[in-house]
């Protein structure tokens, strides 16, 4: 379990001059790629802090950084408990950025404002029956909706040409993408924001970027308000800033190398 975060950064705290030097770094490499697409503006920047400890996202929310990311329920849940004690209403956003399993629900909607990874109609409708039953026992508490972008699978080679043993990418089908973009649209304490997805390995990263792009402009055409384009890791920024990522997100890159999880 994460330990509390009850102790903020110092300016001379050597943790904090190493993020913030990476964090600078990176920010500039947006910079530039905004620049170099010809865009007026850059991407926001989402950190993923999975196996990095409560105080490392403290160290963040020092730096500027307004939103971080967790792809396990198990490390979040905690994690955002630590961030919420030592910070209140100035702890970042949440983003959950993993697959998940809709017994999960329940959980993640105490501490996300964002769900990036919904890719099927029972896992939107788990999250809209969470959020529901959070108002019921938090009447006293103005919960916002929950902003869901749907994960979208843009490997388009077939099953049987994809490389082996490296697990799935996760992502609804892109001709299921309308119906479960309308089906989040219509759930209430859902907000539909927009589309996600992970790069296939083995292939060019920003040819499936554009993929998600033609889609979303697809999206925006019923739901104007859908503008979310969540693509893009530390490897692959550039790519997805050139084909018009909304929001990036950046983990190693800015918090180091990840520990093994087991």
């Amino acid at each position: 379990m994460t330990a509390p975060a009850t102790a903020g950064p110092t300016p001379t705290d050597p943790r904090t001059r190493e993020i913030a030097d990476a964090l600078a770094a990176v920010r500039a490499r947006l910079a530039d790629a905004a620049r170099d697409a010809g865009r007026e503006a850059e991407p926001a920047l989402v950190v993923v802090t999975k196996t990095h400890p409560a105080e490392d996202v403290v160290r963040l929310a020092a730096l500027g950084v307004t939103d971080v990311g967790e792809n396990r329920d198990q490390e979040a849940r905690p994690k955002a408990e630590a961030v919420a004690a030592a910070l209140g209403a100035d702890a970042p956003r949440w983003h959950f950025v993993g697959q998940l399993q809709t017994n999960k629900a329940k959980y993640v909607v105490r501490y996300a404002s964002v769900v990036e990874s919904v890719d099927r109609p029972e896992l939107a409708e788990a999250l809209s029956r969470a959020l529901l039953l959070r108002r019921e026992r938090e009447p006293e508490a103005a919960i916002p909706d929950l902003e869901c972008l749907v994960q979208v699978d843009v490997d388009d080679r077939a099953d049987e040409d994809r490389p082996e043993g490296i697990g799935p990418r996760g992502g609804a089908r892109p001709e299921d993408v309308p119906a479960l973009t309308d089906a989040i649209a219509g759930l209430p304490g859902l907000r539909l924001g927009g589309l996600m997805c992970v790069a296939p390995r083995g292939l060019d990263p920003e040819d499936a970027f554009r993929r998600l792009a033609a889609l979303g402009a697809h999206l925006r055409q019923t739901h104007p308000e859908a503008t979310a384009l969540s693509m893009g890791m530390s490897a692959d920024l550039e790519a997805a800033v050139r084909a018009g990522a909304t929001q990036v997100r950046i983990g190693s890159d800015v918090l180091g190398a990840r520990d093994a999880v087991g």
